[in-house]
């Protein structure tokens, strides 16, 4: 008969992995993915290295890990932009905006999440992520063209451009070497930027 893992076991496993993700997250965000070596996040979540390991076989898996479950959180936040109140205008400026300030708050994970180079395990995870977000701005620019908002167009094509846009505009603010004083005008020029892109009149 094979093994079963009691439901408590699955529940504790479960936490732990949860704890390393956590205690990746807040190295990552204090020196980007050069400060949160498998060493260094084994010791911030109180573990061995090697129990580490158990969990993660390799440092990409836990960056994956990382990214997928950061990518997942900031499209439920835009999904409530984009699905809220406003014109498809306004819905589209609103979320560019929300991912910006973001990004600019938090310039460490903007930066491992968007450009920091990292294992080709992650470069692709890279590329899913823009994808849900592509599938995210595609429906505000559905709504915009079905009011007459923007004009008729591959709103794939335009949503990959947008996210490609907006991402590529911050790479350079959250960059570490590179990284000056906030500009209150940034958001505001991008969201500018993104709103045009879409046709908005």
């Amino acid at each position: 008969m094979a093994y079963r893992r009691s439901p408590l076991m699955q529940e504790r496993l479960a936490e732990n992995r949860q704890r390393i993700v956590r205690a990746a997250r807040k190295l990552i965000a204090r020196d980007g993915f050069r400060g949160a070596s498998m060493t260094a996040v084994a010791a911030a979540a109180g573990m061995s290295t090697g129990a580490l390991y158990r969990y993660f076989p390799s440092k990409a898996e836990l960056y994956v890990e990382l990214l997928t479950e950061a990518v997942r959180h900031e499209c439920t936040i835009l999904e409530g932009i984009v699905s809220g109140r406003g014109t498809a205008r306004q819905r589209l400026r609103a979320a560019v905006e929300s991912f910006a300030r973001r990004a600019l708050e938090g310039p460490n994970l903007a930066y491992a999440f968007i450009a920091e180079p990292a294992d080709p395990e992650v470069d692709a995870a890279r590329i899913v992520c823009r994808e849900q977000f592509s599938a995210v701005f595609a429906k505000v620019l559905k709504d915009g063209i079905a009011s007459g908002e923007f004009p008729p167009q591959p709103v794939d094509v335009s949503a990959a451009c947008i996210v490609g846009a907006f991402t590529e505009a911050l790479v350079r603010p959250v960059t570490p070497s590179v990284r000056h004083a906030k500009d209150s005008t940034l958001v505001a020029a991008i969201a500018d930027f993104c709103t045009r892109a879409a046709g908005a009149k």
